[in-house]
């Protein structure tokens, strides 16, 4: 929204109470109140608040901008700033390279050296996002993981919700027990990512008490999540490294899982079949087929996804079902002919189900009356 667009109450009336000043300028986006900022100490106060409570920087890394500036300058702005860090609550950093014009050269030293600074001080946050893109495979030899050395010293006794994570080659630093000792630290994480890590967790068995969701890979989860009250699950990685080693213990959490999204791989009937056995509580079921390995190739188009009534039918609580990540293979299509077929076929197999996304993006509703209607 354009400055001269905002509403006519702030820029014509200066004694407007502050408490119905900060009503109006959080319907603003940022962009608005940074030219708020400007137009005087009063506005300038109440934006400043508003802008610096959540903060959110994507730096893109490219040949002619090697280095994550914007991370670095609103690490500045907020160390100028320090009457502002208690008013911080959510702090996301992004970094990434520029796939059309990739750096040769990439200089983090002095930006992550300001972030770090910036967050042992932040203590008053509840949602953490530090994505690092290819600052750990820059690394040296025998150094520390770079989310390691942001997070190293930190207390958050507020956080919510964390998401860790950096590109990974052989090679890079892996995590140390800084993570283990951190994660122990929140005693009010609800939401937890952790991309890049595929290992155990050394953690106390009564650390995050009331964490509810968890994204990361199956042998991390495997370790997080029993005695935990996490309900939602999100596995990166491949579908086989999924195994019946750590596939027995998601079932260990101290309330049944409800949804478990596979979206992040490329999963097969049989891995279906695995966890409808040993988590029959799912509810919520979103996942990428592997078309080339599903049955009856004989069957055109959408059809061949007949092949899951027999997994569906072992998920006895399903009512949402998520196909809409799979990746259509040349030739395929579909139509609301077959696409309702599917759905009935699912249903005699499958009672509880309510609602399915099909590849197409198609969204389907089942109604009390067990009629099937699209939407979309």
């Amino acid at each position: 929204m354009p400055l001269d667009n905002a509403p006519a109450v702030i820029t014509t009336n200066t004694n407007v109470p502050n408490e119905i000043l900060t009503a109006i300028f959080l319907q603003l986006p940022p962009s608005t109140l940074s030219e708020l900022a400007r137009v005087s100490h009063r506005f300038n106060a109440v934006a400043e608040l508003i802008l610096y409570s959540s903060i959110s920087i994507k730096d893109i890394l490219s040949e002619s901008s090697p280095h994550p500036w914007r991370t670095f300058q609103c690490c500045e702005s907020i160390l100028r700033r320090r009457n502002l860090l208690e008013n911080i609550r959510r702090l996301h950093i992004r970094w990434q390279k520029d796939p059309r014009s990739p750096p040769s050269h990439l200089h983090f030293a002095s930006t992550s050296a300001k972030l770090a600074q910036v967050l042992t001080i932040a203590t008053t946050l509840e949602s953490l996002e530090l994505f690092m893109g290819p600052a750990n495979i820059e690394a040296h030899p025998g150094e520390l993981h770079i989310v390691e050395r942001m997070i190293r010293g930190c207390r958050f006794p507020r956080l919510q919700q964390c998401f860790l994570g950096a590109e990974a080659q052989k090679g890079s630093p892996p995590y140390s027990g800084i993570l283990d000792a951190f994660l122990a630290s929140l005693p009010f994480l609800r939401h937890l990512k952790l991309l890049d890590h595929h290992a155990a967790l050394n953690i106390p068995s009564d650390a995050l008490r009331h964490l509810a969701s968890f994204r990361g890979s199956p042998d991390t989860a495997a370790f997080l999540l029993p005695g935990r009250p996490v309900e939602y699950l999100s596995l990166v990685g491949q579908d086989s490294d999924v195994n019946r080693d750590n596939l027995p213990r998601f079932t260990q959490t101290s309330i049944p899982l409800r949804v478990l999204d596979l979206s992040a791989m490329t999963v097969r009937p049989i891995l279906l079949r695995n966890i409808a056995n040993y988590i029959p509580t799912v509810e919520v079921l979103r996942i990428r087929l592997a078309l080339r390995h599903t049955l009856h190739y004989a069957l055109s188009g959408i059809r061949i996804l007949t092949g899951l009534a027999s997994v569906l039918s072992a998920f006895q609580h399903l009512t949402y079902l998520d196909l809409s990540p799979t990746t259509v293979v040349g030739g395929m299509q579909s139509n609301n002919d077959q696409e309702l077929s599917l759905c009935r076929e699912w249903t005699r197999a499958c009672p509880s189900l309510r609602k399915v996304i099909f590849p197409s993006h198609k969204e389907w509703i089942r109604s009390p009356d067990d009629a099937w209607s699209s939407r979309g």
